[in-house]
């Protein structure tokens, strides 16, 4: 499985419903909502008005990353909003699978975030509970940062954990990714490549997108 999912992060907040007619008109697959709080990263991106905006306007699966604390207490209003996968971070929640639970007793999909420091063996009591794993590949805070090698050695690893626990969990990568590692990144196991600046940096967003993809 190829899906690109773009990280509204690095759209144009000027002209957001602009840049997401964009991608529903092109070949990406999903829509990725960074929600940042400040507190479990260093950094502040935006909350439930931005993600009502992107439900109002776009027509593909919307796939929200919460880098929050307690993220427990706000799923629910992401999915009320228009989530279709919530993805929480392993490093954030004390009760890791009450907290899964949470979000698929909804009807929305449910995904784990492992930080770059966090081993993959650290997901094998929750991996056939999960829809997907995502693996940062940067430290989580900030686009725009260098891709961490030691990715395609987690993803393998993933894979391997996958399998051998029947899960149908996806595997998505978030953080660095571009037409130079996204070919490499599907070979090794991927299935879903998060891209924020690659897309939206690029003169052609939209043959960019299709680049990723081959």
């Amino acid at each position: 499985m190829k899906l690109i999912s773009p990280s509204i992060l690095a759209a144009d907040f000027g002209n957001l419903q602009r840049d997401i007619e964009m991608l529903n008109n092109s070949q990406a697959d999903w829509f990725h909502v960074d929600v940042m709080d400040g507190r479990f990263v260093p950094n502040i991106s935006f909350g439930f008005p931005v993600m009502k905006v992107v439900k109002q306007h776009a027509k593909k699966f919307v796939d929200v990353h919460l880098m929050i604390v307690e993220p427990e207490k706000y799923v629910e209003e992401f999915i009320k909003l228009g989530a279709d996968l919530v993805s929480v971070h392993y490093e954030a929640c004390t009760h890791l699978h009450r907290t899964i639970d949470l979000i698929q007793s909804t009807g929305a999909k449910a995904g784990v975030v492992l930080n770059p420091a966090t081993p993959v063996l650290m997901l094998e009591d929750i991996i056939a509970d999960v829809d997907l794993i995502l693996l940062m590949s940067v430290n989580p805070g900030f686009g725009g940062q260098k891709f961490i090698e030691n990715t395609y050695k987690k993803i393998r690893e993933t894979k391997d954990l996958i399998l051998n626990n029947n899960s149908t969990a996806l595997i998505e990568i978030d953080g660095g990714v571009n037409l130079d590692n996204a070919a490499k990144l599907f070979d090794a196991g991927a299935d879903v490549l998060v891209a924020g600046n690659a897309v939206f940096s690029s003169e052609n967003p939209e043959r960019t997108i299709e680049l990723l993809k081959i």
